[in-house]
């Protein structure tokens, strides 16, 4: 409600898509999601995920890149971007890249990463 007082409480809703599908599939996934009226849209930045092992796993800039092409209103993101996987200059360079690309809807959530799969990928 609003009015003398009072603030209007807005809700934002995302939601994740994994890397692991072929474009095809994925294509149609990040296109409903624009469709269906979500605020924002992520995928992982990790290089692979352990229960996936045996299947694709892609880049995150490039699936987002690629999903900027078939989505024009929801925000896109990974939940956290490793510095541990790229140069830093570079991977300022890649972000620009996507924030034009997307007219300026990326969100970029960084962090130092984990003890997890991708640690044990890069030993």
């Amino acid at each position: 409600m609003s009015g003398p007082g009072r603030t209007l409480a807005i809700m934002r809703i995302g939601i994740v898509i994994l890397p692991d599908q072929r474009w095809w599939e994925a294509r149609r996934r990040w296109a409903q999601v624009d469709e269906w009226g979500f605020d924002h849209a992520w995928t992982y930045d990790h290089l692979g995920w352990r229960d996936l092992v045996d299947g694709p796993w892609f880049d995150s800039w490039t699936t987002l890149t690629a999903a900027a092409g078939v989505t024009s209103r929801v925000k896109l993101g990974t939940l956290v971007a490793s510095p541990n996987f790229r140069h830093p200059a570079a991977f300022a360079r890649q972000v620009t890249a996507l924030d034009d690309v997307s007219d300026g809807r990326v969100l970029l959530g960084l962090g130092a990463g984990g003890i997890g799969f991708d640690s044990a990928v890069l030993g």
